[in-house]
């Protein structure tokens, strides 16, 4: 009985995985399409050399948002429109922090404030370092021995962690919370060691947050081998900081998300393709996440260059705002909640144009397994994760809404070296790789609306 089944399967034209050969046939000219005639790379020169990192409410976001307008009318989207949000503003502006050394003279650190930090308003604050390695030993410090003091949070990147998001996420902590927990102790400012897989000076900014009713006291980042440096100065001397900075929020401004959709062929039910248009305010924003914005518009581009006859509406969204508030994000989703526009799908790419590696799936275990079942389309790709369960920063009100929502996982091994910082540019972005992240989306798209 069972030969007789598989018989059936195979004149059928369906493998044990629920796929058919014509998907099989259909991922390879998604393929053959993107890595010989995608426009992505070229793109991403543009974006990132023409304009630039783009944070928010910056003019280089606004110019951004009229070019990625453009590129979504010239890949062929029946409908372009800007999505009103608003958005915080937050500048850096100039900014130094200095060591005393032991000869008495003050030594300039490269550094760089974290976002949404205040900043010492153009003056000089000065005071005696404290050193922790981390969370649980600076809990163990009184507000005595805190008060007037600079506190340097050395916690270190993680190496153990194979995906290193992981180790991202287990740092992350201590860049969201260092000045609030320095200032309930009575502290200046707080230094941390950057969230960085790499062993460089580079440092790494990246948004903080400020509790209700604690002061606003500053947060800055040094790189890997200065926080060496420092840790190594500590265990011999008492050390001083000094830190000037102009860094601080300037209210908010009226700006836009930017949305290109191709019409479903069947009803207008949408499946949702994107990435996040703003950057920090150093580097380009090639990898973070010019990649993502790009790949999104290369899906709408193939689907209608090979003239793909989608059943549902599939729409790229540039999300404003991503970095420092999530303003895009949270905007879109009240949008469609208030048009009550069905949603079914949503992915997002937002972890660099390196070689795609999994999907993953945040969603209930049946809709998880039916993409599952299609792994084996996606192993001549390089592409064999399918077990995790989270999905995009921008897609959680969506996913809140109980829409199922992915997230593109690139090779990570890469991405904490450059993330959030000057490293960051389109130098870092291999052509094929950011086109095999674009192949894998439209496929995984095509299999979607085909499927569900």
């Amino acid at each position: 009985m069972k030969k007789i089944l598989g018989t059936l399967v195979l004149l059928l034209g369906v493998t044990a995985f629920g796929q058919t050969k014509e998907d099989s046939i259909q991922f390879k000219k998604i393929s053959v399409e993107i890595l010989n005639n995608g426009k992505g790379y070229n793109e991403l020169r543009e974006l990132t050399k023409n304009i630039g990192h783009r944070l928010s409410g910056s003019n280089a976001y606004e110019k951004s948002v009229q070019w990625a307008e453009q590129k979504l009318k010239d890949a062929g989207a029946d409908k372009v429109w800007l999505q009103e949000v608003m958005i915080p503003v937050w500048e850096r502006g100039k900014e130094s922090l200095h060591i005393k050394t032991s000869d008495g003279k003050w030594k300039s650190l490269k550094m760089l404030s974290l976002g949404n930090s205040e900043g010492t308003k153009g003056k000089d604050i000065s005071g005696e370092i404290i050193m922790v390695k981390s969370m649980e030993e600076y809990d163990k410090l009184s507000a005595e021995e805190v008060k007037d003091k600079i506190v340097f949070f050395n916690y270190p990147f993680n190496q153990s962690f194979i995906e290193t998001f992981k180790g991202y996420g287990d740092a992350a902590k201590y860049r969201t919370t260092a000045a609030s927990l320095t200032a309930k102790k009575g502290g200046k400012f707080a230094i941390i060691r950057s969230l960085s897989s790499a062993f460089d000076d580079v440092p790494h900014t990246g948004a903080m947050r400020y509790e209700d009713n604690v002061p606003k006291v500053p947060a800055v980042a040094i790189g890997s081998t200065t926080a060496d440096e420092l840790e190594a100065l500590l265990k011999n001397q008492k050390m001083s900081a000094k830190l000037n900075s102009n860094c601080g929020m300037k209210g908010e401004k009226l700006s836009h998300s930017v949305i290109g959709e191709i019409t479903g062929k069947k009803d207008q039910s949408v499946i949702v393709v994107g990435g996040h248009l703003d950057s920090w305010d150093v580097g380009e924003g090639a990898h973070d996440d010019g990649a993502g914005i790009v790949q999104s518009i290369e899906v709408l581009r193939t689907f209608k260059k090979l003239g793909i006859k989608n059943n549902h509406t599939i729409r790229v969204v540039c999300f404003a705002n991503e970095e420092n508030g999530v303003k895009g994000g949270i905007q879109y989703g009240k949008t469609a909640k208030e048009k009550n526009e069905k949603h079914f799908f949503a992915i997002e790419t937002d972890a660099g144009g390196f070689s795609p590696r999994g999907i993953a799936l945040d969603m209930d275990d049946t809709k998880r397994n039916q993409i599952r079942s299609w792994s084996q389309l996606f192993l001549p790709y390089g592409v064999y994760n399918f077990d995790e369960r989270f999905s995009g920063t921008d897609l959680y009100p969506l996913h809140d809404m109980g829409i199922p929502a992915a997230e593109l996982m690139p090779d990570s091994q890469r991405y904490f070296d450059i993330h959030h910082t000057e490293e960051d540019t389109f130098e870092k972005v291999n052509r094929r790789e950011l086109l095999l992240g674009a192949t894998v989306l439209t496929q995984i798209i095509y299999m979607i609306d085909k499927n569900w």
